[in-house]
């Protein structure tokens, strides 16, 4: 037996954060396969307060405890910003953008599918890259205040909620620089340049050039 002192990195701050459109299926549903082309990237984070709204669930038998079964259901984020495309809002939000530049919002609607990347920086240079690949737009703040006579941030926060993309529940995917496993030679432009779901898409953008 014996003891070993690790000494993990503090969080230092949060890096930029992506998002990627999903393709829906004939049916309108999600397709865990098919992303649009173009990676939207924005450095306008504030903060990105994470929420796993988990619940467990214990298993008796024959008397007593035999099993808890923890079970993930979706996370939910609150990201605080400085800005936020407004186009790409009112696409996340289903709102109706008419070709005379007369938008329309606040219809029941089926809101879009997309992937969310975000940026976890270290004290020492460690990060984590995360895509969450089944997202929906859950809510949206728009407030605004009068001006003052010094200029003042007036941010708003997005909240977005994953879900499962894949049989097994799985919500998030994601590499940690402090992990045995990182991949030499990963990048953060390689690793958001599209939504990463499996080991083999991790390794087609790691792999050396031949």
């Amino acid at each position: 037996m014996s003891i070993v002192t690790k000494k993990p990195m503090v969080k230092e701050t949060v890096g930029g954060m992506y998002y990627d459109f999903n393709t829906p299926t004939e049916n309108g549903e999600f397709d865990p396969t098919s992303y649009e082309e173009e990676v939207v990237k924005c450095n306008t984070v504030k903060n990105i307060g994470t929420t796993e709204n988990a619940e467990s669930v214990v298993v008796r038998a024959s008397g007593e405890d035999y099993e808890t079964v923890n079970q993930n259901s979706y996370i939910d984020m609150a990201i605080e910003t400085v800005a936020f495309p407004p186009e790409d809002l009112a696409r996340m939000r289903a709102d109706k953008i008419g070709t005379t530049g007369l938008n329309r919002s606040g219809r029941t609607s089926r809101r879009p599918f997309f992937a969310f990347g975000k940026v976890k920086k270290m004290v020492g240079g460690g990060q984590e890259f995360a895509w969450y690949p089944k997202c929906q737009l859950i809510e949206n703040t728009d407030d605004i205040a009068t001006r003052e006579e010094s200029f003042s941030e007036q941010n708003d926060t997005i909240t977005i909620r994953a879900y499962s993309y894949n049989n097994e529940g799985d919500k998030k995917t994601y590499v940690d620089s402090q992990m045995s496993n990182y991949p030499e030679g990963l990048t953060e432009d390689k690793f958001f340049a599209k939504p990463i779901l499996t080991d083999e898409e991790l390794d087609e953008i790691v792999a050396p050039e031949v």
